[in-house]
């Protein structure tokens, strides 16, 4: 490995201080820094530490983790702390491996972790399942930095067996676990925390944020392509700037061409937050809380750090990853890998009776429990609204934005799952998609039963993918690695996906990511009403109606 050195305004986050300095780097790590005496470098970019992303599913960006890694270099990340249970829910253990082996093959630094709970309920049908012995099994290799959010909250707060013994395997090795508690509050949030879990990364309210925090956890910000509560958090980073971290959780691969996590820091600096708290917040919490295998820019350090052009934008000029110079100037330059594919996929293809919903009888309107669906998160609300009747079956109603949501087992034959959706918006035609949280079965919504059928049939084909289907048009971006990520260049899949977003645009709906709050309607640890492929699921409750 070759030796260098850098120059440049030096941002020392653990001191506090801006000033001029050379890093001189041997062997892929911090052999030095010499402040520079004197401001004659006052005008030449910024050195920082790399940017991390605190709590992210690489297969959500729709890209393998090689092609995620040569997207987010551009922008200054240069570490994830990646929970692959979307890929352990299809294809279990096999799937977890993959993403290990996957992102071995290029210089970037993915920290993942034990899958906790996969199926993520009993509620669902799931291509595999992870035990507590597996997880276990897990957690001792070197390659698993922490247990995986602990969704399961209701087993936390009432002692499940096999719960707490995936939380206590973690203990047991000093490994963290990571949090998933939306909602959870006062001395529900208290027992939660008791059990040794540390972060959460679902507060949508400061009130709630505040809870955690004073119970000891640490609170991710959460800026993804469908949940978005930056503005609702970004203030507690003033008090409490050791314990909080910024995350994206769910990146789709348009959103990742455009930024990453030094987005954040850029709306972080415009609300007069501290430059060196946002970047503890960006940089340092998620390596010290995860003890990371990432330098900090510290004498023996790996050589992991960013040259930016300011501290406003943060516009990366470089981005180096034990030394290498791994993106310059907006472009990557890491090669883009030949990956092998792995899925888990076995239904055959559909008919428009299948999505039919007979009309009760001798009941002209009924009232139906709807999922109502919010722009920027991923809870739903759960209202009652008379559908509309046609021909003695309940059908869409675009003029109410009132349309057909449906779900299909991908791993077997089995019988529809049906309801309804408001807020999507489609005036025509249909969208439906193979990522669909946590299960991952194939999850639709549209205006008619034909056009349902026909989207759901083109990710039969593909054996996953998202397609969209209006008046003539039939579009699809094939995901044939586990049904969640293509094996595709990550630059081509961002423009296949901008062209079938832009497209569900046109067709009506008015979500600031469709496909993105399509892949959550099924995700039933989320409140309040959920459909998965066995039922409509009422989140509060815990139960089917």
């Amino acid at each position: 490995m070759a030796s260098f050195s850098i120059s440049g305004q030096l941002v020392d986050i653990q001191q506090q201080r801006i000033y001029p300095a050379t890093i001189n780097v041997t062997d892929g790590k911090i052999a030095s820094v010499k402040e520079i005496p004197g401001t004659e470098l006052s005008n030449s970019n910024y050195i920082l530490p790399g940017f991390v992303d605190s709590h992210v599913h690489i297969e959500s960006s729709m890209l393998i983790p090689s092609e995620f890694a040569r997207l987010a270099v551009v922008h200054g990340t240069v570490a994830t702390i990646s929970d692959p249970h979307e890929i352990a829910n299809v294809c279990g253990m096999k799937g977890v491996q993959f993403m290990i082996d996957n992102g071995k093959t290029v210089p970037f630094k993915f920290h993942f972790g034990a899958p906790s709970c996969v199926p993520a309920t009993i509620f669902e049908t799931a291509g595999a399942a992870i035990d507590a012995e597996q997880v276990s099994s897990l957690l001792k290799s070197d390659d698993i930095f922490y247990l995986s959010e602990m969704m399961n909250f209701p087993g936390v707060l009432n002692g499940d067996q096999e719960v707490m013994k995936k939380i206590s395997a973690a203990h047991a090795i000093g490994k963290p676990v990571d949090g998933h508690a939306p909602g959870l509050r006062g001395q529900m949030a208290a027992t939660y925390a008791a059990a040794g879990i540390s972060t959460d990364h679902e507060c949508f309210t400061r009130e709630e944020a505040l809870d955690k925090l004073q119970c000891g956890m640490k609170i991710l910000i959460r800026e993804g392509s469908a949940a978005k509560n930056f503005e609702a958090l970004i203030g507690l980073l003033n008090d409490y700037p050791d314990m909080i971290m910024f995350c994206s959780d769910d990146k789709h691969p348009d959103s990742l061409v455009d930024g990453h996590i030094n987005q954040l820091c850029a709306r972080a600096v415009a609300k007069g937050i501290g430059i060196f708290k946002i970047l503890k917040a960006a940089c340092v919490n998620p390596v010290l809380h995860y003890n990371m295998k990432v330098g900090l820019l510290r004498e023996t350090d790996p050589a992991d750090f960013i040259i930016v052009k300011d501290l406003t934008q943060f516009e990366t000029v470089q981005t180096y990853i034990n030394g290498n110079l791994v993106a310059e100037n907006g472009k990557t330059l890491i090669s883009s890998p030949k990956s092998g594919v792995i899925n888990n996929f076995s239904c055959a293809k559909k008919e428009a009776v299948d999505f039919e919903v007979p009309a009760i009888p001798n009941d002209a309107r009924p009232l139906v429990p709807v999922i109502e669906a919010l722009d920027g998160q991923l809870i739903t609300n759960k209202i009652l609204l008379a559908p509309r009747i046609e021909n003695g079956f309940l059908v869409s109603d675009t003029g109410r934005d009132l349309l057909k949501i449906v779900v299909v087992n991908r791993y077997s034959n089995a019988p529809v799952a049906k309801s309804f959706i408001k807020n999507i918006g489609l005036k025509q035609g249909a969208i439906a998609s193979s990522v669909a949280h946590d299960s991952h079965n194939i999850v639709a919504v549209g205006v008619d039963d034909e056009s349902i059928c026909k989207a759901v049939n083109m990710i039969i084909d593909h054996k996953g993918g998202v397609s969209l289907v209006k008046d003539d048009l039939e579009m699809i971006v094939p995901l044939p690695v586990a049904g969640l990520m293509s094996d595709e260049d990550g630059y081509k899949v961002a423009e296949q996906y901008s062209m079938i977003d832009k497209a569900s645009k046109e067709a009506g709906s008015a979500l600031g990511s469709p496909f993105m709050t399509l892949s959550f309607m099924a995700l039933l640890v989320i409140p309040h009403l959920k459909l998965s492929d066995k039922g409509l699921f009422d989140g509060d409750t815990f139960k089917f109606i």
